[in-house]
Formats: C-alpha cells, structure tokens, sequence
C-alpha cells in the first residue's frame, strides 16, 4: 500500500511540474509566433495541458481513495486485500500464488491480480481449507485455498525481519 501511495504521489510532482512550469513556457512560446488559428505548436500544448490536468485529478481522486482504505476492516484470517494466496487449481492439479492488489498494480503474469477481477472476488473472505467455484472467461475453475498470508502477517513478518 505505501509502494503504491509513494507511485502515485512521484507521479502527480513529475505531471505537477510539467502542468505548472513547462507546458506554460510552452504555450507562451507558441504564442509568440502569431496567428493561433493555424498554431500546431500552441493547439498541441494546450491539448496536452488539458491532457496532464484530466490525469492529475484522476490521481488526487486515487489517491484519496487509497487514503480511505481503513486497514482495521481488512480482516486477519480470511483473504483480504494484499493477501498471498496460494491455491490447488483443482482441474489442472497445480499450485498457483496470488496476491490480491489495487487495480494499479496489477501483473497477471506475476500473480498480482485485482480484488475486483473474478479470481479475486471468488478468494475475498475465504480461509484456508474452503474451496471456491470461479467463473472466469474461460469457464468456471475450482480452487481450494492450502494457505493464506494477509497483508497484516506480512506487515509483522517485516518489522520482525527490521529488528
């Protein structure tokens, strides 16, 4: 969760500059060269200030969403958000890791997925030794849960590990 605050807020400095100090210079300079009717130079600056301003306040609204996030109501024992999952694919025999995050961090190809996309909200709340009935786009999958690390007991793991 602080990776992802720390992403979000380097991100709104590195676009707060550019909102604030480069694309005015930019559009002042485009200003200088006349006619602003048949100005590519200005009509892409101002495309792009528009642009930059649309993403910023789409980062202060995600931003202020992940503030919101109260970490009492994640619960200890039961999948949650930013719990590891490891789960017996029971049609395929395999194991498979998950860990549930933020729809920004999502990386399907390493595990991460979304607690909004089906795998995820079929493991939310569920405990080691439950078995859930998945419909993803593939057809419907069948998984038991073997283990379960919530975002609480891997906090603690790493203030043990910092000691």
């Amino acid at each position: 969760m602080v990776e992802l605050i720390k992403k979000l807020q380097e991100e709104i400095a590195v676009l707060e500059n550019e909102f604030r100090i480069e694309l005015p210079r930019e559009i002042l300079k485009a200003r200088a060269h006349g006619d602003l009717s048949e100005n590519a130079e200005y009509h892409a600056a101002k495309e792009r200030q528009a642009f930059v301003n649309a993403r910023l306040g789409q980062l202060h609204a995600r931003l202020r969403d992940i503030s919101m996030i109260d970490m009492s109501k994640i619960p200890h024992d039961r999948v949650g958000l930013g719990s590891i999952v490891i789960v017996l694919d029971v049609d395929k025999d395999e194991k498979v890791r998950y860990k549930l995050v933020t729809s920004e961090d999502v990386d399907v190809a390493n595990g991460l997925i979304s607690t909004v996309s089906p795998i995820g909200r079929g493991l939310l709340g569920k405990q080691v030794g439950d078995s859930v009935r998945i419909t993803i786009p593939g057809g419907v999958r069948e998984m038991e849960i073997i283990e379960v690390t919530t975002i609480h007991q891997a906090a603690a793991a790493v203030l043990d590990e910092n000691k």
